[in-house]
């Protein structure tokens, strides 16, 4: 079945103390975006990518695209006033029955396996959310309360989300609320069950200055 790829880049530079968006940061002489559409491209050959970027950096992101990919397979277009807008805006360009993932741009260290697996499990069950387990100890906190909760019974999400188009689309149509932190909140909230699967401890978000160190470290023996 066709596979889309919405890859959300509407984050800024905040939590990296740079003005830049962290998307657009270097590593290894390449943006950040550059590993994430190349390792969705090279998954599989008939995967298109829809890119979603703040209105006033479609022109660097396009930038990149002519510079790196075959442009007839990424389409962009405008992030919205959340999360959720933003994926909306994206999953808006979709035309056909696919199979569709949304990732997070700055999770530049996915592999193509776990693209794999995700697509997979997607086409048995309608959905894959991968997960890595939590080796922290947690607490819920609530006032001046708290309660220790059992950490293995606990999981980490992570992008890529996938989904069939069928689910995903029209669960897309109801109203937003707070609640929505994810694409799994939102079919959850449209009455499906997800799946879970699992994640890999290197895939990573880049929100902090140590989290490129790290990408940088885990990029070193590939990087070109």
């Amino acid at each position: 079945m066709k596979k889309t790829a919405v890859i959300v880049a509407g984050g800024t530079g905040t939590r990296m103390n740079n003005n830049t968006p962290k998307q657009f940061l270097l590593l290894h002489q390449k943006p950040i975006l550059y590993y994430t559409l190349q390792t969705f491209l090279q998954s599989y050959s008939d995967m298109d990518i829809i890119l979603v970027l703040p209105e006033e950096y479609v022109a660097a992101g396009q930038e990149i695209i002519d510079a790196f990919f075959d442009y007839s397979r990424i389409h962009i277009t405008t992030g919205g006033r959340t999360r959720f807008h933003s994926v909306q805006n994206g999953l808006n360009l979709i035309r056909e029955e696919c199979i569709v993932f949304v990732h997070d741009a700055v999770r530049c260290l996915l592999s193509i396996n776990l693209i794999h697996r995700c697509y997979e499990t997607a086409m048995e069950s309608g959905s894959a959310i991968p997960v890595t387990a939590c080796n922290d100890s947690v607490r819920i906190v609530n006032g001046e309360d708290n309660t220790a909760v059992d950490r293995s019974t606990v999981r980490l999400v992570q992008t890529p989300q996938t989904f069939h188009s069928k689910i995903l689309l029209p669960a897309y149509h109801i109203d937003y609320k707070d609640k929505f932190t994810d694409e799994a909140t939102v079919v959850e909230a449209f009455g499906l069950r997800v799946q879970l699967v699992e994640g890999e401890e290197h895939n990573i978000k880049i929100t902090r200055p140590a989290d490129l160190l790290v990408a940088e470290q885990i990029l070193q023996p590939s990087a070109e």
